[in-house]
């Protein structure tokens, strides 16, 4: 059975930092294509980072030097560390894995872009 579960996510001030974490089970991290994507009210999912099976990392340009995406495989988690956190950040943040079609920076969140996708947990930047 696949589960994706996040965790981590909550209410920071402008600045400050959180972790969400994708705790995997069903199917091992190392050897999947995984990402996080938000989702701000009436949009699309907006990619935030993506890290390949062979460990390749790819983030959204607003992101890039504040957030960081790894994986470990003894927990078989994901995570995204998020620093110097603004309020555009503030969204509801799935976990995917899994990618069925080419790398896109928007896509259905929870659709069929992914194999799998987590509840989503929400930020929220004050």
């Amino acid at each position: 059975h696949v589960q994706l579960v996040e965790s981590g996510g909550g209410s920071v001030q402008t600045g400050g930092s959180l972790t969400l974490a994708c705790v995997v089970s069903g199917f091992s991290v190392d050897g999947s294509d995984m990402g996080w994507y938000r989702h701000y009210p009436g949009n699309e999912c907006e990619l935030v980072s993506v890290i390949s099976a062979d460990g390749g990392t790819y983030y959204y340009d607003s992101v890039k030097g504040r957030f960081t995406i790894s994986r470990d495989s003894a927990k078989n988690t994901l995570y995204l560390q998020m620093n110097n956190l603004k309020p555009e950040d503030a969204a509801q943040y799935y976990c995917a894995a899994q990618r069925t079609v080419t790398l896109r920076l928007l896509v259905s969140c929870r659709g069929n872009e992914y194999r799998y996708w987590g509840q989503g947990t929400q930020v929220t930047v004050s």
